[in-house]
């Protein structure tokens, strides 16, 4: 016999089916345009089927819902939760595509920095490796000189010809 915390809990397992859907990048339920991001989207109905059936759920365990009045009770329950639930999930995904992030750093954005020598650099048309901090990141990146210069020393960016290689020149010590 099905009970209804069977068919609650079945219901809140579809919504977090419909969810993992929606985060690995289907947009199964999105209503109306893509970049819309209103209150019908994959996340609140997702946010709203879930708390509906797992709250439903609980409230009909409790309830011992054997009868329509305690089945009904426990969907007016269910539904009271689903509300808040789906308003949290739309302010948070509404917070997340509207994120400000940083650029994406570029090879330009290389020629200045200071960094170390990982491996000795030959003078001429030889590499050695440095290592430098990009967007806040340590890169090892491939490096050419007109002198040599050794390992640990500091060098300066004075050009990036590639994406894994730049032109480094060693900076004075104090």
């Amino acid at each position: 016999m099905l009970t209804a915390t069977v068919v609650f809990l079945v219901i809140g397992g579809l919504a977090v089916a419909v969810l993992a859907v929606a985060l690995l990048g289907g947009e199964l339920l999105h209503l109306g345009h893509p970049d819309a991001g209103g209150p019908v989207s994959t996340e609140v109905v997702a946010g709203f089927v879930g708390a509906f059936g797992f709250a439903g759920a609980a409230a009909s365990e409790l309830l011992g819902a054997r009868t329509t009045g305690s089945i009904a009770v426990a969907v007016v329950i269910g539904a009271l939760a689903a509300v808040p639930a789906a308003w949290l999930a739309w302010r948070l995904s509404r917070a997340a595509r509207d994120m400000r992030t940083d650029a994406t750093p570029q090879r330009q954005h290389l020629v200045g920095s200071l960094g170390v020598v990982v491996t000795p650099v030959p003078a001429g048309t030889g590499y050695g490796e440095i290592r430098v901090r990009l967007g806040g990141q340590p890169v090892k990146l491939y490096a050419r000189a007109d002198r040599a210069i050794p390992a640990g020393a500091q060098v300066f960016v004075i050009e990036a010809p590639s994406e894994t290689s730049v032109v480094v020149e060693e900076t004075p010590t104090t």
